[in-house]
């Protein structure tokens, strides 16, 4: 094995058969090509035997990584013999097949040539053109075919490594898709999930207050238990979209929009939240996707009211100008204790892509009076 890892590097016993096979048929056309002792242009035996074995060996050493070697030898053998072309055919196609420069294949192709058309020893025009001919014909042709066969094999490994790499390419794009799928669920639990919990903490805290009112804590708790029923839901819808094959899990309803903006106010309300708005808008006339951003933006905007301003009075404000669609949503200083809450600070970075992939821009500052605004401006 180490022979052969050092002879014939990356070859496959299949084609170390064939570069023998070749080798031998080199040396078989060498023998039978050669003239007869006592003929014209007749090689000794000696030196016929020897370069029919120095060519074979080298053929089969060096034909694919260094085939001007067999080349030279056998352009030598056949400028002391005319008789002895066989050689060059199959050494002619190896420089053709295996070497890396045209100028390199145009001088070994000249060098040929002349080894066979001997120009110094024609006499005729009729040797002149079956010179001429066998030279075509076993030197350019042979020649032409292995530099043919060589630009087919780089194509094809082009194409293939082209093709590798589009299907990496594709493989990465499909990781960043479910990466950004991932993430834009984990927006919309966050959202939607956050927002029911965020109410049900509120309506909890108000069951408390009102623990000496059995008709009112009755209320509360069944506003409670309604409010863990919608979060449940909309937590198994989209962890239902993750789940393959699961078409049961995908969430089939109509997402919310410009219109569910008022019944989750009044959700706030029952949850003791002080909220007024304000939606002199059709939400017919605006996109359903810019209708689902403006809700999304207003529930979260009212989920950080509920944490972080208890008892605040909020506005919701939804106007129309030209082209453009804006959510604003103001709460003023907190009048009731705030409670510590562990809080990612992943809502407004969730509303800032939203907006941003939308075009739109989101403003979330606190104001002077120590409350809070939360503003977007979406193309509509």
């Amino acid at each position: 094995m180490g022979i052969r890892a050092r002879l014939w590097p990356d070859l496959s016993t299949r084609e170390i058969w064939f570069d023998a096979l070749l080798a031998l048929s080199s040396a078989v056309a060498v023998t039978l090509t050669r003239r007869a002792p006592g003929e014209a242009g007749a090689l000794p035996a000696s030196v016929a035997a020897t370069g029919t074995v120095v060519l074979a060996v080298l053929l089969l050493v060096l034909r694919r990584r260094a085939p001007l070697v067999p080349f030279a030898v056998s352009v030598v053998l056949t400028a002391l013999s005319p008789a002895v072309t066989g050689a060059v055919l199959i050494t002619s196609y190896a420089v053709g097949r295996y070497g890396s420069r045209w100028p390199v294949r145009v001088v070994a192709g000249v060098v040929g040539s002349v080894a066979v058309v001997q120009p110094w020893a024609l006499e005729t025009l009729d040797e002149t053109a079956g010179a001429v001919t066998a030279a075509l014909l076993v030197v350019v042709l042979p020649g032409a075919l292995g530099a043919w066969a060589r630009a087919r094999s780089d194509l094809m490994e082009a194409l293939t490594e082209r093709a590798e790499r589009a299907e990496a390419e594709r493989e990465l794009l499909a990781r960043e898709a479910i990466a950004t799928e991932r993430a834009r669920i984990a927006r919309e639990m966050h959202d939607a999930v956050g927002h029911r919990v965020s109410l049900m903490v509120l309506q909890a805290g108000a069951i408390e207050m009102a623990a000496t009112d059995r008709e009112r804590v009755e209320q509360l708790a069944c506003q409670v238990q309604v409010a863990g029923r919608q979060a449940l839901d909309e937590l198994r819808q989209a962890v239902g979209v993750l789940r393959d094959g699961d078409d049961d899990g995908a969430p089939l309803s109509p997402q919310p929009g410009l219109d569910d903006i008022e019944r989750m106010v009044k959700e706030c309300r029952a949850a003791g939240m002080d909220v007024g708005m304000t939606r002199p808008v059709d939400a017919a006339s605006v996109d359903p996707m810019v209708c689902r951003a403006a809700y999304r933006i207003a529930q979260e905007a009212l989920t950080n009211a509920g944490k972080h301003a208890p008892g605040a009075h909020v506005s919701v404000a939804i106007e129309r100008p030209a082209g453009q669609l804006v959510v604003r949503v103001v709460n003023g200083p907190a009048t009731e204790p705030v409670h510590a809450s562990s809080s990612g600070g992943f809502g407004l970075v969730g509303l800032r892509e939203r907006v941003r992939t939308m075009n739109g821009t989101l403003r979330a500052e606190p104001r002077l009076d120590g409350g809070f605004l939360v503003e977007a401006v979406l193309p509509a």
